[in-house]
């Protein structure tokens, strides 16, 4: 396995784990490969490498400790977190948004570190339609004359 098959593969399994998603789901949205290399491209290859390297020596088990570990070293690290955290904004909503001014001032402002949408259809992908069990308006129609029919909602519980 390359070191880029290894990246994109450890990429999927942070992005999983940080998002709720599989990454089955994530690799369905055709998404991953551009995010990456948007990431990189903002943010450089470096901290992509570090971000993946405190992803990859989290503990495998128990599941409360891995949790707890990856909110330690990498969400709560002054230089992991906010990029990991950029990482669930693009596959929600498919848009890097500016790392905070207080990273920028610390670890330097990046000529790429713009708010941006990667790519048309990372609208059309972002987890924030299916995590709201909805289409993306104006992108994915639900078919010819659905609107015709009332809505069906699930029996909710009491």
């Amino acid at each position: 396995m390359s070191d880029t098959d290894l990246d994109r593969n450890a990429f999927l399994g942070l992005s999983a784990e940080l998002t709720g998603f599989p990454a089955v789901r994530l690799t369905g949205t055709g998404m991953a490969h551009d995010y990456l290399d948007a990431v990189c491209a903002v943010v450089g290859r470096s901290v992509v490498a570090d971000l993946l390297d405190a992803y990859l020596a989290l503990p495998a088990e128990p599941a409360d400790e891995r949790a707890a570990a990856m909110r330690a070293s990498v969400l709560a690290d002054e230089r992991l977190g906010p990029v990991a955290r950029n990482v669930i904004k693009l596959w929600y909503v498919g848009t890097w948004y500016q790392l905070p001014g207080s990273w920028r001032q610390v670890f330097g402002a990046r000529p790429r570190d713009v708010t941006f949408v990667v790519s048309p259809m990372a609208y059309t992908e972002g987890l924030l339609w299916p995590a709201v069990d909805a289409n993306s308006p104006g992108a994915k129609a639900p078919g010819y004359g659905t609107w015709a029919l009332p809505p069906m909602l699930p029996d909710i519980e009491k």
